[in-house]
């Protein structure tokens, strides 16, 4: 994962020109946090999942922690606002038509499995 400072705006929007990946994306600026297994859960394949939040993680998109044997993910919403100021708003708000408009707290994460996010 890219200190804030070396976030590349190039890696940044490659790994969000992934429709699967957009969606993530949106399903995440919900939440606070989603359990890795939960996002578009039964939607896609394990590796595939895999696949696309390991490119976020790599670009620097999203965060990932561990508790126990369960992941975590979190958009770095703090660190792309930073260092590309109302990048990540716009292209949330772009992205929500491509996804299939604004996904309630059940939608793209499968099930409730997070808390609102507090702003």
């Amino acid at each position: 994962m890219p200190a804030p400072q070396d976030l590349d705006l190039v890696a940044v929007l490659g790994a969000l020109a992934d429709p699967a990946r957009l969606e993530i994306v949106a399903a995440l600026a919900q939440v606070p946090e989603a359990a890795c297994g939960q996002l578009l859960e039964g939607r896609m394949a394990k590796s595939t999942r895999s696949h696309h939040l390991r490119v976020l993680r790599e670009a620097g998109v999203i965060a990932v922690r561990a508790e126990g044997t369960y992941k975590f993910s979190r958009l770095r919403r703090d660190d792309l606002d930073t260092r590309f100021p109302g990048l990540l708003d716009a292209i949330v708000t772009g992205a929500l038509p491509v996804v299939g408009g604004n996904p309630p707290a059940a939608g793209p994460l499968g099930r409730a499995a997070a808390a609102p996010r507090t702003q």
